[in-house]
């Protein structure tokens, strides 16, 4: 045999040891399930493939749990519940100036449609400690004064504010954030193949056991229908985040219905045509924040949102002239809905 002979048949024998190696691997994957609860009573769901077929529960609710610590206002020594109770905090675990930026850019991007120190006045509406004021135009203009992200001040190592009544509230932003937390954990043990779910917002990498792009729905936007399929979308290396005002909302003693979703701008909720606002980004972070700033915003402003950044994707469900259900994809998404 020559050696060109020779140097084929090694290329051959080294072709099919590396499908032999990569098959073996394949069948000895296995998709491991993990769920549980965080921030309270907000279901988490968690699936990823992993050669050891290691569980790593433990792992992740502790990482959960240090995540609360920095930025639940439902614990009082936290770090967010420091902050806003005293105006100074200085960080110790590695969660607040993260989102201080993330909420910063999308503060920026919205024109002030999101933003994270709306806290008086979700109080005051009753999303944040379930005490509704009897508001009027004078007390939202009195509590407006207390809102603006340019009343914090921050670095790396603390954040203060110089209005007492200054309230942080990162609702609007946290689960797509602590699912970043646990991805980007998952990435930095090897585990590439994922797919975290907090709450409904969606972080996936890879491939599922299938070998296919992750499958994410898109939920009906109706309080009669809520958990129905509207339509789905192939989520790879992405976040996703949904926001809309079916879900979130409370009855005043007057019999009106108002929205969750509050605008920072004039302090009253949002009520429009947009009903649902699903928003991918390259973290669950930013979409989770960007999918709040457009139900401030509405359509056309979305829209203009979402084309203005190239790192952004949405689809919005909106109702047209006659009540009906019409939606708008842009660009970047139409070749990921599922078929």
């Amino acid at each position: 045999m020559n050696k060109n002979a020779k140097s084929r048949v090694y290329l051959i024998v080294l072709v099919i040891a590396i499908f032999v190696v990569w098959n073996y691997r394949q069948q000895q994957t296995k998709e491991i399930y993990v769920n549980g609860t965080t921030m309270g009573t907000i279901p988490y769901n968690i699936k990823y493939l992993d050669t050891e077929f290691s569980n790593y529960k433990a792992e992740i609710d502790s990482l959960l749990r240090d995540f609360n610590q920095a930025l639940s206002t439902y614990i009082p020594d936290s770090e967010i519940s420091t902050f806003n109770r005293s105006g100074s905090v200085k960080f110790t675990l590695p969660y607040f100036y993260d989102v201080l930026e993330a909420s910063a850019k999308v503060y920026k991007e919205s024109n002030g449609a999101f933003d994270p120190t709306l806290g008086p006045l979700i109080d005051a509406w009753g999303f944040g400690d379930g005490k509704t004021l009897d508001l009027d135009s004078s007390k939202v203009d009195s509590l407006l004064g207390f809102v603006g992200f340019q009343n914090l001040t921050y670095d790396q190592t603390r954040v203060s504010k110089e209005i007492p009544e200054v309230k942080l509230n990162f609702s609007a932003i946290a689960k797509g954030q602590a699912i970043d937390v646990v991805a980007d954990w998952l990435t930095s043990i090897g585990i590439n193949d994922y797919m975290v779910e907090i709450g409904g917002e969606v972080r996936a990498s890879g491939k599922n056991i299938e070998g296919k792009v992750w499958t994410i729905a898109i939920e009906v936007p109706d309080e009669a229908r809520i958990g129905g399929i509207f339509d789905a979308i192939y989520l790879e290396n992405r976040g996703m985040a949904g926001s809309g005002n079916y879900r979130n909302f409370r009855v005043l003693e007057d019999g009106r219905k108002v929205a969750h979703t509050i605008d920072p701008r004039t302090g009253f909720p949002k009520m429009q045509t947009l009903l649902s606002a699903t928003v991918l980004a390259p973290t669950c972070m930013l979409a989770d924040g960007f999918a709040t700033a457009c139900m401030v915003l509405g359509l056309e402003e979305s829209i203009k949102l979402i084309e203005s950044d190239p790192t952004l994707e949405a689809y919005l469900i909106y109702a047209d002239d006659q009540g009906k259900m019409v939606t708008y994809v842009s660009p970047g998404l139409t070749d990921k809905i599922v078929d």
